[in-house]
């Protein structure tokens, strides 16, 4: 059964509608973003939810020292890369890895390789932004692409086409932000857009 990470967390209510509904991961944004989480209360978050829960931080070409504090701090079980960070980078770090690719007429599927990581993450590219558009990319690229990595599909997912995408893809998860949020509230979720969410991409 597909994975599904809910992300862009940024209140308790929220993270613990995730948790009941079936979320596997819960991401905290420690990027410039409006969804932007301080370390202080994703610990505090962190420390609220289920021990199955997986907890995760995305990052943007932070310094190699502050991701590890704010992982040993928060209790971080993965580190989600969205900037230009080098593979040796991802080495480093001393936990799992998730690296995220924007898909573009760029992507290299070689240059996936290189990365000693546990997940690759495909996003829609947009130029000037590292994540969370809320457009999807052609999921067609992706399912054509010969990953040895389990693959996590992100970029526009929604309730109402996460089931179309998993079908197609059949990706190891599904990472969604922007998708379950309240119409122009970035940051805040809407636990029925998250409950649909979860039940459409994990199906009957």
């Amino acid at each position: 059964m597909v994975r599904v990470k809910i992300c862009g967390i940024t209140d308790i209510s929220s993270a613990l509608v995730a948790a009941e509904a079936g979320a596997d991961a819960l991401g905290f944004v420690f990027a410039p973003s409006p969804r932007r989480i301080t370390p202080s209360l994703a610990r505090r978050i962190c420390r609220e939810l289920p021990p199955f829960i997986t907890r995760v931080g995305v990052f943007v070409d932070a310094p190699l020292e502050e991701v590890r504090a704010v992982a040993e701090y928060c209790g971080l079980d993965v580190i989600q890369l969205h900037g230009n960070e080098p593979p040796d980078y991802c080495h480093s770090l001393g936990r799992r890895v998730i690296k995220a690719f924007r898909v573009g007429a760029e992507l290299d599927p070689v240059e996936l390789a290189r990365y000693p990581v546990d997940a690759i993450l495909l996003d829609t590219y947009v130029a000037g932004q590292k994540g969370g558009t809320g457009q999807p990319f052609d999921w067609q690229l992706a399912a054509s692409l010969k990953i040895a990595r389990p693959l996590i599909l992100a970029g526009g997912l929604r309730p109402d086409n996460v089931g179309r995408a998993v079908a197609m893809v059949k990706p190891y998860g599904v990472d969604v932000s922007s998708g379950v949020e309240k119409d122009g509230q970035p940051g805040k979720k809407d636990p029925d857009k998250i409950r649909r969410f979860i039940a459409a991409a994990k199906g009957p």
